[in-house]
């Protein structure tokens, strides 16, 4: 079978949307071919607010999730396969899903996944000890 991350990371957005909230994403910023500002990243991590209002032609395929953004004023094309994915939230409460490796992805580079609690639109913070993510499954 093909791999769930995808279709799962698309309803986890559609939920978080629907339910009037803002939809995060925790992504390995170290992962081959990932394209986000460098600037923004904090311990191999960055902390994406993909709210409808905050990207710009944003597509979620199988493989990778592409769309624009601004940080600091500036456009930027981000380009993250869906593999980088570690997490998707919801700011407000912290519903969501972290994502764990299957036994036939191949990460190169393990990191730690325990993503930032929150982040302001489009950027990040530092990563608070211990996590508040709530695993939906």
């Amino acid at each position: 079978m093909t791999p769930n991350r995808p279709y799962l990371l698309r309803a986890f957005y559609e939920w978080i949307v629907d339910n009037d909230c803002t939809p995060y994403l925790v992504v390995d910023a170290t992962f081959p071919q990932t394209k986000v500002p460098q600037q923004f990243v904090q311990n191999g991590q960055i902390v994406l607010n993909l709210a409808p209002s905050a990207v710009a032609q944003m597509q979620m395929g199988n493989e990778v999730i592409s769309c624009s953004a601004r940080f600091g004023g500036h456009p930027f094309a981000l380009y993250i396969p869906v593999k980088a994915v570690l997490a998707i939230y919801a700011k407000e409460n912290g519903a969501g899903t972290v994502f764990t490796l299957d036994e036939d992805e191949e990460f190169p580079d393990e990191q730690d996944t325990e993503p930032a609690p929150e982040a302001s639109p489009v950027t990040t913070k530092k990563p608070a000890k211990g996590s508040h993510l709530k695993v939906i499954k």
